[in-house]
């Protein structure tokens, strides 16, 4: 078997977005969220630890992470720059990157907690304390700035402190066959690589994932045997927690930590594509599968346990004790956009959705001020936003998701284009040789007509593949206005012509309200529905709703109308139907009896997109709905 990548993404500056849905949102992210971001990261010490003058005994040490927050909020900042140059903004991201490199220590180093809170310690604690996952931030981020800028200063930084721990890990002697507890610099070095070409960086990639997991005598124990774990970490021998229990290739459940299982995976499919690594790309494929077919929610969330923000076993999916951290479902989605490039298969692209309009987009509020870490699938009305945290992941994880969206719409082979997101925008694409340039216009989600018009530098033959959702059971395909048929390849519809500047194509997606079940055994939802409309889940929240809704019902044949509320969270289409609510008449004033007969009463009720719940008025969520 050879690996080989059937496209490419199409590079963010090629892609500019002009969505109704996701315009508004990627400009509050732009305006606000970053901006909010920097003034937490420097109220909260994040940036002015880079200025290395923190003592012994002075207060609010550089903790562990500190530097990965700094990194991402450069990172997202970075690819708005893409899409919306910004003295300002560019400005104080160069004040920001002159103080990282000077923090650099002679011999290239860079992390500041280990420069002045433990120095002297570097690499002591690689299981616990984030020193490499820190350097996997900076390198994307670096990635991210050069892209956007030009400007290499940042980058020749990265790739001095990289050359660093080159000579550091390896299997070389006198080198730590050592890697880190909370993985991401896989697939930043791989990032790393692509932008400036050094095998050297592939190497290293190859060498974290090749050395996993390696168990005679285990890393985690040679490097500080018996030592207390740091804490909210688990006992020493925890290895899945860290899915370091056996080597990668040999793995097929998603175990441990979330947010590290999707980023090693995402690091392994990279690697796996770039060294033609068959039994690495068949283990991308088993713990796919073992995440969404077992262990995913219904928004695209992963990682159900509250202890240790990890996996359990499979369809164990509660509802309102779900973690389903944002960072997860982000990795979910890193998980999946570098599948889809592998293999062109529609159901990589169907995850991705999902978790990127349900599970990731909740993790902010409309405002762009306030984040969500966790993500339940019921509220009794306590779980709100916080406009930061102490350990602050999600917050620069989201707006790094959002101001890269455009990586994610499209992707191309020397002889097809593929869309996989149904957003308005403008690409620029090159292949075969020559350029083309493609419109999308839309008002996806609340509608399923997507218009393209596709105009080529010369004409051209190539394929056309528009991704035909999961949730779609019919659709209309036009090529200039005359209705055409399509074969299906691996969930796409593949038009194949010589297309000519001004060729229009439409999509239309029927697109009716959905009860969803899940598999019988994840027992929160077994007799339950979930109700969902093109890519968007639903929920209730109390707000909209005059019956308590962990009270209401609904009938397998209750009405349900999607309408247009123009009013409502700046114009979003809501799920309304009738239920049954009990009546609580027959009861007496006691808190059990006899079962009465059952009576209920109708009641009207309202769902709205689970992305945007607690936007409003605080009070109860719920997505499941019993059925009547």
């Amino acid at each position: 078997m050879t690996v080989k990548q059937q496209m490419q993404p199409l590079p963010l500056a090629d892609v500019k977005i002009a969505d109704a849905f996701w315009s508004p949102r990627l400009e509050v992210n732009r305006a606000v969220t970053i901006p909010h971001q920097y003034k937490q990261c420097k109220a909260t010490g994040r940036i002015d630890a880079f200025r290395l003058k923190w003592k012994q005994g002075d207060p609010n040490p550089p903790h562990i992470f500190w530097d990965s927050d700094v990194s991402k909020w450069i990172e997202a900042a970075a690819y708005t720059l893409a899409a919306h140059p910004d003295r300002a903004l560019e400005k104080l991201l160069d004040e920001t990157i002159d103080l990282i490199v000077s923090a650099q220590q002679p011999d290239g180093y860079l992390n500041t907690h280990y420069t002045v809170v433990e120095p002297g310690r570097r690499w002591t604690n690689l299981k616990d304390c984030h020193e490499l996952y820190c350097a996997g931030t900076l390198m994307e981020s670096a990635v991210a700035y050069v892209q956007a800028t030009g400007k290499r200063k940042f980058l020749d930084t990265v790739c001095r402190y990289t050359d660093y721990i080159a000579t550091i890990f390896g299997t070389k002697p006198g080198q730590k066959r050592g890697y880190c507890g909370h993985e991401e610099i896989e697939l930043a070095l791989v990032k790393l690589f692509k932008a400036t070409g050094r095998d050297k960086y592939l190497k290293l990639a190859k060498y974290f994932v090749d050395e996993r997991g390696r168990r005679h005598p285990h890393y985690f124990d040679v490097e500080a045997p018996g030592r207390t774990p740091y804490p909210n970490m688990p006992p020493d021998n925890n290895y899945t927690y860290f899915q370091a229990h056996k080597p990668l290739r040999k793995q097929d459940e998603v175990v441990g930590h979330a947010v590290r299982s999707m980023y090693i995976c995402a690091g392994m499919a990279d690697v796996a594509a770039l060294t033609d690594d068959a039994a690495l790309l068949r283990a991308c494929r088993k713990l796919w599968d073992s995440a969404t077919l077992h262990k995913m929610y219904v928004t695209g969330g992963v990682g159900s346990n509250t202890t240790g923000e990890a996996f359990t076993g499979n369809y164990d999916l509660p509802n309102q004790s779900a973690y389903a951290e944002t960072c997860a479902a982000i990795g979910l989605v890193f998980f999946a956009q570098r599948m889809l490039q592998l293999e062109a298969d529609a159901r990589y692209a169907d995850v991705l959705e999902r978790s990127l309009y349900n599970g990731s987009l909740a993790g902010v509020s409309l405002d762009g001020k306030k984040f969500f870490y966790v993500n339940p699938l019921a509220s009794s009305g306590n779980h709100h936003r916080s406009e930061w945290f102490g350990c602050a992941c999600c917050p620069p994880n989201i707006a790094r998701l959002l101001a890269s969206l455009g990586q994610y719409i499209y992707s191309a082979s020397d002889s097809a284009l593929y869309a996989h997101l149904y957003v308005g925008s403008n690409a620029k694409v090159r292949m075969g040789g020559s350029t083309v340039i493609l419109t999308q216009k839309t008002n996806y989600p609340w509608d399923g007509a997507i218009d393209f018009v596709i105009r080529p530098a010369r004409p051209m033959t190539f394929d056309l593949m528009l991704r035909i959702p999961g949730w779609c059971r019919k659709y209309k395909l036009t090529v200039n206005g005359k209705a055409c048929r399509a074969p299906l390849v691996k969930g796409y519809a593949r038009l194949r012509r010589t297309w000519a500047a001004g060729d229009c194509v439409q999509l239309v997606l029927d697109m009716p309200v959905e009860r969803l079940a899940a598999h019988p055994a994840v027992a929160e939802a077994c007799g339950k529905v979930a109700l969902q409309r093109g890519p968007l889940l639903y929920c209730l929240e109390q707000t909209d709703n005059t019956a308590p809704v962990g009270s209401i019902l609904l009938g397998e044949k209750a009405w349900l109308t999607a309408r247009f509320n123009r009013k409502l969270m700046g114009g979003v289409t809501v799920i309304e139907g009738e239920g049954l609510t009990p009546d609580a008449g027959p009861w007496k004033k006691a808190l059990y009896q006899e079962a009465p007969k059952p009576r209920y009463k109708r009641v009207k009720f309202r769902a709205v997109p689970y992305a945007l719940w607690d936007n409003r008025r605080g009070g109860a969520m719920l997505v499941w709905l019993p059925r009547a």
